[in-house]
């Protein structure tokens, strides 16, 4: 990179060289100085009399020559001396090794010997993916909305790498996971409060991943950005500090997640300047410790490499024998602790390989420069750009701890809203028929078919039609779920979240006029209705296997006779879990609340059976359809326990634990456990 910028600065010298020395060599060569001498007072009466000669315009033209040339000169000299400053300023704070960092660089020094000077890498240039969303390799702090790339996804309020979004999308399912788990179905009265969407930074991670995804590889675990950092301890400063601080909090805890082995230690400070009011609140449920000073800090480091893990919030006490690859983090403010302090810090963290990051300057050891995208830069190599990090504002930063957090005691907020305001209890419009709903296949009329139950598909006289773009068919699916129908601010908001609506628009008359268009130009009938601003499927020429659903249930909720058949043809018209075949941030909400009226019935039903037989077969049914839900494998136990079949229960029993432990919800497991399970 060098050997390409030398020539063009260079050139910039030569050619404001010439700038400066040409134009007052031409006008000397040609006309001569501006000014021989001051006019006589009959030159002065003469020029009154007649001001524009061709000797006065030519006395002008030259004076006005030299003055751009002046202004020029000056604007240089301004230039130069306020670059001198300030590298006058840059070395005058350019700091000199203290003995406490004379110390812990030699320490440092003796624990990596033999190994080669940390230097940091150049950061090496990526391409810039091509399709509907793109992302520089150098974000600019002021991006807004959601992006994603090969390196990472930018959102509004920051910027994650690749493996942390994707740590952040599978914390995000495990938390509609543990909700499934914690559900307790039946004919009583539903308490959906949990069915709350996530928080927008989250949805926009999630989003981002859906429309750019990458083949899944193996990993032990996510990069936190600290293996570039020196041992012994190191300072942040700079505009992109505290939000690179906010990013090492929110990798390491997730990286905690998938391995207990990575720990963090922090202090109150540190946590309140990283998240502000939320700190305190949100502090307790987070699986970190926090700490009052340094010595604490340096004790904890001390026991978690013998063998105990610092994990106050978490409770762990079961660490294993070798501890040798636990990864310990600790979070400060610059103004944490003295001197002596530090240099215990220092000793530890050094003997056991821990890593400190202080929040500002750091005087056991080197301050690096955070920008705002989040790249570090080496005091020594300011022309290097080091590894760039996870950087989150304060909002960003509290809705991705909000998924990792563990859940708040406090008591449950009154019944959830599905994004377009109304209930969780899904309604359907009123069928093309004239009684009761009918579950056969439609007129012929109805040539159009959307099946959203399963991996979604659109049919046209039962054949599969192609939608061509992936925001068309995610507009159907959406329709589908709310049929009275959705304005442009609903469906940008679900679709794009985390984009500014005024940037959509486009977008989203293009995915409408396509898809509309296609089916058409196909079959001469309208997919999508445009009435006052609402769009909505057109029930008079498509049907939705969910709409069939919501009938079955509605007949089965209001007949009196054989609700056994109305309720089964219920459970067949249930073949697959909304749009199971995506990732759709939106889905979670209205996805968890059909799959609980299912659940319910199943519940009721089995309730209500006199049959212990069929008790269970109807209990199987719903674990069928969730098997996560630890309810539904109580009274399954339960039932299977009444007919006397300890060893089924005993099987059910293992095969629920080996669920959850696939899924990560291993953590707790005996809690969720009946008591009949356990035994």
């Amino acid at each position: 990179m060098d050997e390409v910028r030398w020539p063009r600065q260079l050139m910039s010298l030569l050619f404001l060289l010439a700038l400066l020395a040409g134009p007052p060599l031409v006008l000397l060569t040609l006309i001569g100085p501006p000014m021989k001498g001051w006019p006589s007072t009959a030159q002065v009466r003469a020029w009154v009399q007649q001001p524009l000669t061709e000797q006065t315009l030519t006395a002008a033209l030259t004076i006005a020559a030299w003055l751009v040339w002046l202004m020029l000169t000056y604007t240089v000299a301004v230039r130069i001396l306020i670059r001198l400053r300030e590298t006058s300023a840059w070395l005058r704070r350019l700091p000199l090794p203290t003995p406490l960092q004379a110390t812990a660089s030699g320490m440092a020094g003796a624990a990596a010997f033999g190994v080669t000077t940390n230097a940091l890498p150049t950061a090496p240039p990526h391409p810039v993916s091509s399709g509907p969303v793109t992302l520089q390799d150098k974000a600019s702090p002021d991006d807004h909305g959601e992006a994603a790339h090969d390196d990472g996804i930018g959102v509004s309020g920051g910027w994650l790498p690749r493996d942390v979004a994707e740590q952040v999308a599978a914390a995000a399912a495990l938390v509609w996971l543990r909700r499934r788990r914690d559900y307790q179905p039946g004919p009583a009265s539903r308490n959906d409060a949990d069915l709350a969407p996530l928080p927008p930074t989250v949805t926009a991670v999630q989003a981002a991943l859906a429309d750019n995804p990458t083949p899944p590889t193996p990993t032990d675990g996510i990069t936190t950005g600290v293996e570039a950092l020196p041992a012994g301890g190191v300072g942040l400063t700079g505009p992109g500090a505290l939000s690179v601080g906010r990013g090492l909090l929110v990798t390491a805890l997730l990286a905690g997640q998938r391995h207990p082995k990575t720990s963090l230690i922090t202090t109150k400070a540190a946590l309140a300047s990283l998240l502000g009011p939320a700190a305190e609140t949100l502090g307790r449920r987070l699986p970190l410790t926090i700490i009052d000073n340094l010595d604490e800090a340096a004790q904890l480091v001390h026991a978690a490499h013998q063998g105990a893990y610092p994990h106050a919030n978490t409770q762990r006490q079961d660490a294993p024998s070798g501890t040798a690859s636990h990864r310990r983090i600790v979070l400060l403010d610059e103004h944490d602790g003295d001197e002596p302090q530090m240099k215990r810090l220092v000793e530890a963290s050094v003997a056991t390989a821990a890593v400190v990051v202080a929040l500002g300057q750091w005087p056991a050891g080197p301050t690096w420069h955070a920008d705002s995208a989040g790249n570090l830069h080496h005091p020594r190599h300011t022309h290097a750009t080091g590894p760039r990090l996870c950087v989150l504002d304060q909002m960003a930063a509290t809705d991705l701890l909000a998924i990792i957090a563990l859940p708040d005691p406090s008591p449950a907020a009154p019944r959830a809203s599905l994004p377009d305001g109304g209930s969780t209890d899904l309604r359907l419009p009123r069928q093309v028929t004239r009684r009761e709903p009918r579950l056969q296949p439609s007129k012929p009329r109805q040539r159009l078919h959307l099946r959203v139950l399963g991996d979604p598909q659109l049919f046209v006289d039962g054949e599969p039609f192609a939608v061509r773009r992936s925001a068309a068919l995610q507009i159907l699916v959406y329709l589908a779920t709310h049929p009275t129908g959705a304005n442009t601010a609903q469906l940008t908001d679900a679709i794009w979240p985390g984009l500014p609506r005024r940037s959509l628009t486009g977008r989203l008359y293009t995915a409408l006029s396509d898809v509309r268009g296609s089916v058409r130009a196909a079959c001469g009938l309208h997919v999508i209705d445009h009435v006052d601003d609402r769009y909505r499927l057109n029930p008079a020429h498509v049907d939705v296997d969910l709409w069939h659903l919501n009938a079955a249930i509605h007949h089965a909720t209001t007949t009196h006779i054989n609700t056994h058949t109305a309720w089964q043809a219920v459970l067949d018209a249930y073949p697959a879990d909304l749009a199971a075949t995506r990732t759709w941030p939106w889905l979670g909400p209205i996805r968890e609340a059909i799959r609980r009226r299912i659940i319910d019935i199943c519940v009721s039903l089995a309730t209500a059976e006199p049959d212990s037989h069929h008790t269970f077969q109807l209990l199987q049914a719903g674990i069928r359809i969730d098997p996560y839900n630890a309810d539904l494998h109580k009274h399954a136990s339960r039932a299977l326990t009444t007919l006397g079949d300890h060893e089924a229960a005993t099987e059910l029993q293992d095969h629920y634990r080996q669920t959850l432990t696939r899924a990560g919800l291993d953590d707790t497991i005996t809690h969720h456990l009946s008591p009949t399970i356990q035994q």
